[in-house]
């Protein structure tokens, strides 16, 4: 292995996404397998044998249940990878998966690698959101001595970042209408067709389940806000309590790989590149705002690289709720257009460990699509941190 290699990725997979309940479209399908369909896909598609991976890294949220034992080792041997191929699972909250293109990127960069399949998976309907707390707390006696009024569940920090940055409900909901608009056009035009597979355990997933092309913003206007309650509006007497269901993303099952390599590898098996990595950061920010993130981490890269927002062809900046990307953008200088062009999580849907690389390849297909150079991918993660990453396309 090659000291100082250029870090490339070569193909970006992801099924499907379906509701995270019971009945949605992915639920009955096993989360190791979810992630083994992908995996699988990918070696496939390129002609490769799993002895060739040096390692795999999947981001996955929830680690229990059904996603427990270090889901990134089941998924590989489900896949019928060689039993030598090893595996990891990372935790970086929503930005696992970014995280762990991060992690196989630098490794190449340095040296240690020359191929890694990373990714993620979430399947919400069968290990729901909170699922790793049950019994216990994470607020130990230390943390509640720094954070006396503890701190507050993601859907009260998307309120917050609504209220310090003006954001009105017309606003939020108009953003989120928007994002099911574009996602529906991206499907009609056949955009997401080169990367979404089908998950063999459930082949009637053709179409992601969670966009709505007849959303409208004064259908969303008529919902009730999802976090207010009694306690809290009584310690956040500022807020008016603008987030609702049709301004979030939805709980959402699905899996994304994606295939990394060293420059070198890459020419020496004969596959084509599609995008460099550039730069790569990683923030901590305020626990109790939480979602703010995104701004100093792209703040930071942009710095480091020399560049400003309006060097970038596109930018995906995940849609938890719509204040984020609209907080972020408004922080930023951001051009509207380049903003989550194909939709984002609104529509397109948050399976948490699985959403780093679905954005990633939403924005590797948007800027050979279009042209583009220069994109953009950034990440708000639960405990307020955020991943930044910037592509290159090649």
């Amino acid at each position: 292995m090659s000291a100082r290699s250029e870090a490339v990725l070569i193909d970006v997979v992801r099924t499907p996404v379906g509701r995270g309940k019971p009945g949605g479209m992915l639920s009955g399908v096993h989360p190791v397998d979810l992630a083994a369909g992908v995996l699988a896909e990918l070696l496939v598609r390129n002609g490769l044998e799993s002895a060739q991976i040096d390692d795999v890294l999947l981001g996955c949220v929830s680690q229990i249940g059904d996603q427990s034992s270090n889901i990134a080792r089941q998924a590989v041997l489900a896949a019928g990878f060689a039993e030598t191929v090893p595996a990891a699972t990372i935790d970086r909250q929503c930005g696992s998966s970014q995280q762990a293109v991060h992690f196989a990127a630098q490794g190449i960069i340095a040296g240690s690698y020359d191929a890694v399949i990373v990714g993620g998976v979430e399947s919400m309907s069968r290990v729901p959101l909170g699922s790793s707390a049950a019994g216990g707390t994470p607020m130990s006696p230390r943390l509640r001595e720094r954070y006396p009024d503890g701190l507050v569940n993601q859907g009260v920090s998307a309120e917050l970042i609504a209220q310090r940055w003006d954001l009105d409900r017309d606003a939020l909901d108009a953003y989120a209408a928007e994002s099911h608009r574009r996602a529906a056009a991206a499907w009609d035009e056949g955009f997401f067709d080169r990367t979404v597979v089908p998950v063999a355990e459930a082949l009637d997933a053709r179409r992601d389940e969670t966009v709505r092309a007849a959303t409208t913003a004064s259908g969303l206007a008529g919902l009730q806000p999802a976090f207010r309650t009694e306690a809290l509006a009584a310690r956040f007497p500022e807020l008016d309590w603008r987030i609702t269901p049709g301004n979030s993303s939805p709980l959402t099952d699905g899996a994304s790989a994606a295939l990394l390599m060293s420059a070198e590898r890459a020419e020496q098996l004969g596959l084509t590149p599609r995008v460099r990595f550039r730069a790569f950061t990683v923030v901590g920010d305020d626990p109790l705002m939480m979602l703010t993130g995104p701004i100093p981490a792209t703040q930071r890269l942009l710095d480091r690289s020399g560049l400003s927002i309006v060097d970038l062809d596109a930018y995906e900046v995940n849609e938890a709720f719509a204040s984020v990307p609209l907080a972020w953008a408004a922080e930023l200088g951001a051009d509207a257009a380049k903003l989550n062009p194909r939709g984002g999580a609104i529509a397109l849907g948050h399976a948490l460990g699985s959403s780093g690389t679905r954005l990633l390849g939403t924005l590797v297909d948007h800027l050979e699509a279009t042209g583009g150079r220069l994109g953009l991918q950034t990440m708000c993660e639960g405990g307020g941190m955020a991943n930044a990453t910037l592509i290159e396309r090649v």
